[in-house]
This record gives C-alpha cells, sequence and structure tokens, in this order.
C-alpha cells in the first residue's frame, strides 16, 4: 500500500512510495571563542519522494512543476502542498503543511536488467521554506 500523498493545488494528488526524513534545522553562528550560537533564521527544508513512472498523469504533473523552476522561472513555481501519512489500514497517522515548496531534481530510474520485472521508480528531490505539522 502506498502510504504517503502529496496534495498540491492544481496537481493531481501524488502518490508516493517512499520519502525521506524532514531535517528540521536552525541555522547556526560560529562564535569567536569557537562555539556556536543560533543564527535564528529557519534552514529550508530538503527531501527526495519517489514516485512510479508508469503513473503517467502524476509523472506529467511533476515534471511540468520542475519546469516552472527552470528559466524562464514562473512566479508560480512555489506551491502550498499537504503531506498525508496513512497507516496500514488507510487512518490519516500524520499530516504536514509544506510552504515554498517546489521540486529541485528528477532522478529517472536505474535502467538494470536485474531489477527486470520491478516497478520503475523515480525520484524527486524538494525543497520547502517551511514544513509544520497540521
Amino acid at each position: 500500500m502506498n502510504n504517503y500523498e502529496l496534495i498540491v493545488v492544481g496537481l493531481p494528488p501524488i502518490v508516493f512510495t517512499t520519502i525521506s526524513g524532514f531535517e528540521d534545522e536552525t541555522e547556526a553562528v560560529d562564535l569567536p571563542d569557537r562555539t556556536k550560537a543560533s543564527g535564528g533564521n529557519h534552514k529550508p527544508v530538503e527531501f527526495t519522494a519517489t514516485s512510479f513512472e508508469h503513473h503517467t498523469a502524476e509523472r506529467a504533473a511533476l515534471e511540468f512543476w520542475l519546469r516552472e523552476g527552470r528559466d524562464p522561472v514562473t512566479p508560480t513555481y512555489k506551491k502550498v502542498g499537504t503531506l498525508i501519512k496513512r497507516d496500514i489500514h488507510g487512518n490519516v497517522a500524520s499530516t504536514n503543511s509544506l510552504t515554498g515548496l517546489w521540486i529541485m531534481k528528477k532522478k529517472g530510474p536505474d535502467l538494470d536488467l536485474a531489477n527486470e520485472g520491478e516497478p520503475a521508480l523515480i525520484e524527486w528531490t524538494f525543497s520547502a521554506d517551511s514544513v509544520q505539522p497540521i
């Protein structure tokens, strides 16, 4: 069962097979005494997610969104999304709001005959200005 779904206005619901963990990090400042202190600013969050290559409508929407962030960059390339994680019974386990969300990179499936018969997966790298639990 695919337990991760990304909802973004203007795109079909995107189902992911895996999502890497979110690293919530605050900028650090190096002090003269060689210690660190908080810089006060929140760093953008980067994560990867994989989807099935054969989900053509989802793939086309993600590829169009990826192109929005390339020259000439469209003003709407950063989006707001909701990431839903479901448990094994299909119930919502957690929900996160992602703001300033955009796609940084796409990695196509490995082309190896040893993987013949397995579903082809595409890896997407996202950046979000903020991730907040709902």
